[in-house]
């Protein structure tokens, strides 16, 4: 008699189940009729504080040793001459050191050794952006001889995405506010905030080097961000 009882109760907790799944998904399709999904984004303007530049010295020898003392005797009268114009040690690194053979190809096919080269480039920072076209041109009358770009930089850009950010929170409820209007309803709470923006890397900007006075421009950088932000309507 109890098991009887028992599977009784059961189909019935089954039946009562089965009748509630469709009232529950038709609950959640409901609220999610009455919500809004918008984006908003906001951009900020901003020059550059920061240089980073790669530069240094490609020197020649007829062997490896002749090379690399032509070029460590060069590197160090450029490293002297960035530190003169004010770059701490801190801000100068290594960012490439090569030694390669020179051949040259001979008609039968044979390729004969001409020499070596070594390349000894640093990647400069610059903190004072100002400063930099005289450290650039210091280091050209030195002896640098190669360059492979230079980066600018906006140093605090934490802080002003931070404000972009807050700026595009706003300007997704501004319009999901102008929406909710239109239809006749009102803006409730916030359902989910999703940050969909970021700010573009540094854009290296090649110059051609020449022993006077380096143009540069920085320019200015565009920081964005956006945000997808879901509100509730209510009546």
């Amino acid at each position: 008699m109890m098991m009887s009882f028992n599977r009784r109760f059961l189909s019935l907790a089954i039946v009562a189940g089965a009748l509630a799944a469709p009232l529950l998904a038709n609950g959640s399709a409901h609220a999610a009729d009455r919500q809004i999904t918008v984006v908003g984004d906001a951009n900020i303007s901003v020059a550059p504080d920061t240089a980073m530049i790669r530069l240094g010295v490609t020197s020649q020898g007829k062997n490896a040793r002749e090379a690399s003392d032509a070029n460590a005797k060069q590197m160090t009268t450029v490293l002297a001459a960035i530190k003169e114009a004010g770059v701490a040690d801190r801000d100068v690194q290594t960012s490439r050191l090569s030694l390669q053979p020179q051949y040259e190809q001979g008609k039968a096919g044979a390729a004969r050794l001409l020499g070596f080269q070594v390349t000894n480039q640093v990647t400069i920072r610059i903190r004072e952006i100002d400063k930099f076209p005289g450290i650039l041109d210091r280091a050209i009358a030195a002896g640098a001889n190669e360059m492979s770009g230079i980066e600018f930089i906006v140093s605090e850009q934490s802080k002003l995405l931070d404000q972009a950010r807050d700026d595009a929170v706003a300007d997704a409820r501004r319009k999901a506010e102008l929406y909710a209007k239109a239809a006749g309803v009102k803006l409730g709470n916030v359902v989910s905030i999703v940050e969909e923006g970021s700010t573009p890397p540094p854009r290296p900007v090649m110059q051609a080097m020449r022993a006077n006075a380096v143009p540069v421009a920085p320019g200015e950088q565009m920081l964005r961000a956006a945000v997808t932000v879901t509100y509730e309507l209510t009546p």
